[in-house]
């Protein structure tokens, strides 16, 4: 045997050898899954980590409802349950039926009546806890509404959470009464039928902010 022979022989050895270390390199970084056909797929490893839900799929308003009204404004209820590790925030909502949306809480005025004001950096539901929205306390307003809200009907109201990621809820709407207070704060441009919620008016001039 020459030396040429002899050196061709070991190059052509080497050949699968460095294949079978290309084929294992590629391994670490896919995986591959076959489906029920027998076909196989590649899947990046590294895309499979990435998170499957944002923060609003850990968060449900269970018996939602909304305040029956005639025109004006109303508030949607219930009670907001956070199922994940960490505490989470509904910062804003929208609904088609409201030109106007806003997180109310329910405070003591100057003059001691009870009166309704934007809740300052929304509602925070505790991890694996709750919060409770109801009359007289928290709750969705929903103003300048386009038309009446019958009972029977339903309203869609959309909460946007801290991060951005949004829950659509479908709320009944139910004849109850309201929670005797006024509204004070916000821009209330345009809130024609303010007696559409019962023990929710406009406050007087003399009022305490």
């Amino acid at each position: 045997m020459n030396i040429r022979t002899t050196r061709s022989r070991a190059l052509l050895g080497a050949a699968p050898a460095a294949l079978v270390l290309a084929l294992g390199l590629t391994a670490c970084g896919e995986a591959d899954t076959t489906d029920a056909t027998g076909t196989t797929s590649t899947t990046d490893a590294a895309a499979s980590d990435a998170p499957t839900s944002a923060p609003a799929a850990a968060v449900q308003l269970t018996d939602a409802y909304v305040k029956a009204t005639t025109g004006g404004m109303t508030a949607a209820f219930g009670t907001l349950v956070n199922t994940g590790d960490r505490d989470l925030s509904v910062v804003s909502a929208t609904s088609s039926v409201a030109g106007l949306v806003e997180l109310h809480e329910v405070v003591a005025a100057a003059d001691g009546s009870m009166a309704m004001q934007p809740k300052e950096g929304g509602f925070v539901i505790p991890a694996g806890g709750t919060h409770e929205l109801s009359p007289g306390g928290d709750h969705v307003m929903l103003m300048d509404l386009t038309g009446p809200l019958e009972p029977g009907t339903s309203v869609t109201v959309v909460l946007t959470l801290d991060d951005g990621s949004t829950l659509e809820v479908s709320a009944p709407v139910k004849e109850i009464a309201g929670g005797d207070e006024t509204y004070q704060g916000g821009d209330m441009t345009g809130m024609d039928g303010m007696d559409g919620m019962d023990g929710m008016e406009m406050p007087s001039e003399d009022a305490g902010s």
